[in-house]
């Protein structure tokens, strides 16, 4: 990955727009958490329900800290890694972020690049996987800008991570395993 491309994806995301990105186990939609149009557009973008929440994710807690109430050293343990944690959150999650949930879903990505943009945007991302709700996720730069070259503002390059499925969503009051990864 070039620099030039992860610092113009970082100005994407700081300005408001939507940027596709290689995570973990597929390539992503983000944008700032805090930015209320962005997130409308990207769930429009996805066609995915209002209901069903976002996640995200982060180059370090510190990132999260702003929108989670309280976390334990054990899931603090987990990270980075593909382990998603559904945690309490604080006032500054807008509900478009938490769709119908309770808590906060949230993680410490191990993904290079990811993280690369989380550190570049200063700021934890909106993650959710490149395809419209209900259809395949997408695995490769070229198949991101087949599908999103012109409904996101930028894609960046990279190949994604090991991980063949999602990361394993967890409830981290009744540490009950709500998707397995």
């Amino acid at each position: 990955m070039h620099s030039s491309h992860l610092a113009r994806a970082a100005q994407v995301i700081r300005q408001g727009g939507i940027v596709a990105y290689p995570t973990e186990s597929c390539y992503g939609l983000g944008c700032h958490p805090g930015n209320r149009k962005a997130i409308q557009k990207l769930m429009r973008l996805k066609k995915r329900p209002q209901h069903k929440g976002l996640i995200l994710i982060a180059a370090n807690f510190e990132q999260l800290r702003p929108y989670v109430a309280h976390i334990t050293e054990d899931i603090l343990d987990t990270w980075p890694g593909p382990n998603t944690w559904l945690l309490p959150h604080t006032s500054r999650v807008p509900v478009s972020i938490l769709g119908r949930h309770p808590r906060v879903a949230v993680r410490v990505t191990s993904h290079t690049i990811a993280a690369a943009l989380c550190r570049a945007a200063g700021t934890a991302l909106i993650s959710t996987s490149a395809n419209r709700s209900g259809k395949r996720s997408i695995k490769n730069y070229r198949e991101a800008l087949r599908q999103f070259h012109q409904s996101v503002d930028f894609i960046l390059p990279g190949r994604i991570g090991k991980y063949k499925k999602p990361s394993t969503i967890i409830d981290a009051i009744t540490r009950d395993v709500i998707r397995a990864g």
